[in-house]
């Protein structure tokens, strides 16, 4: 079922900068898509106008079948309850708990009173124990969010935005400032978010061998264009030299890394199982 409908989207800057120039696509519900480019391509604004965060120049999106991009503030605020957020600077109040920071995913379901006043019914203290336990989090549960490695931090970004009970996930950058080990613990954890609670994940990474591995789809975006939409299976050095230009070389050699990998799993798998 489709979930998100971006048509003819475009955001223009002060008049002449072009950061997105004619965005459109659907995305399903529970589908696992990764946008892929080089730095300035667009990829971020693309992000912060489906929340409207910022908003378009021009075009139209529809989230669950409601124009978003067009609502009043009231309006909007219940629609981002459906919408969490994922930041690559992890966005959490360093001088409170993990515990604390998890529960302000839920400030979107509250008057500012209530907000403000820190109150949180005990369901909704259960749900964010459950959470913050899902993600191996439990031992860290009442540090400071300051005390915490940048792995650890940006789990309670996930936590905090599992806590809203969203429909889609929009992932910016999560995990450009993780080394490889933390790195591939939050892309775990996405993809089992995506494959199990069926949440839609929109995720920006410039890293190419992480996109392929990880989605169900790829989006290319260069220069504020969509220059590519298709499975991982299709990516080819010639589509990566087409969406990073210059900077092309290094991630194809990345690519053939990979490729090389799965070759030598299958043909260890093939191995053990002519042994069996």
């Amino acid at each position: 079922m489709e979930l998100l409908e971006i048509r003819d989207v475009s955001k223009v800057y002060n008049r002449q900068t072009i950061a997105l120039s004619n965005i459109s696509l659907n995305v399903s519900e529970g589908e696992f898509v990764s946008i892929i480019g080089p730095s300035g391509a667009g990829k971020s604004t693309l992000l912060r106008c489906i929340n409207r965060m910022i908003d378009p120049s021009s075009g139209a999106i529809f989230f669950q079948q409601t124009r978003i991009d067009e609502l009043p503030k009231k309006k909007l605020r219940q629609v981002r309850t459906q919408i969490g957020m994922i930041f690559q600077h992890y966005n959490l109040v360093n001088r409170l708990t993990v515990f604390d920071n998890v529960l302000h995913g839920r400030l979107g379901y509250k008057s500012t009173l209530m907000g403000v006043l820190g109150y949180y019914d005990p369901f909704e203290r259960r749900a964010a124990y459950e959470i913050i336990e899902a993600l191996g989090l439990q031992d860290q549960i009442f540090k400071r969010c300051d005390q915490l490695s940048g792995g650890q931090k940006q789990r309670v970004g996930i936590a905090r935005a599992l806590l809203q009970r969203p429909k889609m996930l929009l992932c910016d950058e999560p995990i450009a400032s993780l080394d490889p080990s933390s790195s591939k613990i939050i892309m775990d954890h996405l993809q089992r978010i995506s494959r199990e609670m069926k949440i839609t994940c929109l995720v920006n990474l410039h890293q190419v061998d992480v996109a392929i591995k990880y989605s169900d789809r790829i989006i290319g975006i260069r220069n504020g264009e969509m220059v590519f939409d298709g499975p991982p299976a299709k990516i080819t050095p010639k589509i990566i030299e087409q969406i990073y230009g210059t900077e092309a070389h290094e991630l194809i050699l990345s690519l053939d890394t990979l490729q090389s990998g799965q070759k030598s799993s299958i043909k260890q798998s093939e191995v053990a199982h002519a042994v069996c």
